[in-house]
């Protein structure tokens, strides 16, 4: 008898839109670029690597390429069952007004093993109207919770 508890491989899947593309195949996932990007941005600044490394082996991630170039990112940390966080959104500047955060957030909610979902949550400082036109509304502050460590990469 199988085990429910085994851990299924999933195939990575991939979306085009033009000359770009959208995959969630962790070979395709440009670390250095992803660390570049997170380590100066307001939520992760000075994050190691390491952790960087770490928080992509343990997500399903969405990297988006124009060619060989990685020029978005995402992931997306569930049980694939009832909850999806959604962290470390970025699209680099050379690639902003496009619609492409929009497009990288379509996906992301469209992916097979994300379906259904009684939760999604992320947070955001400043993208609020990105993140609600794919369907994500403010959260009542009188129900959630947090521990947060704000500054945890800089000690």
């Amino acid at each position: 008898m199988q085990s429910m508890h085994s851990i299924a491989v999933m195939t990575p899947l991939e979306w085009e839109r033009g000359d770009l593309l959208v995959s969630t195949d962790p070979q395709r996932l440009n670390v250095e670029a992803i660390h570049a990007f997170l380590s100066r941005s307001y939520w992760a600044a000075g994050i190691p690597r390491e952790i960087v490394e770490r928080s992509i082996h343990h997500s399903l991630c969405f990297g988006v390429f124009e060619g060989a170039e990685q020029v978005a990112f995402a992931r997306v940390v569930s049980d694939r069952a009832t909850f999806a966080y959604v962290a470390d959104v970025f699209v680099l500047p050379s690639h902003r007004g496009m619609g492409l955060g929009i497009w990288l957030m379509e996906v992301v909610r469209a992916h097979p093993e994300l379906q259904n979902m009684r939760r999604w949550v992320l947070a955001t400082r400043d993208a609020h109207d990105l993140y609600r036109k794919t369907g994500f509304t403010d959260v009542d502050p009188g129900r959630f919770m947090q521990v947060l460590d704000s500054d945890v990469y800089k000690r």
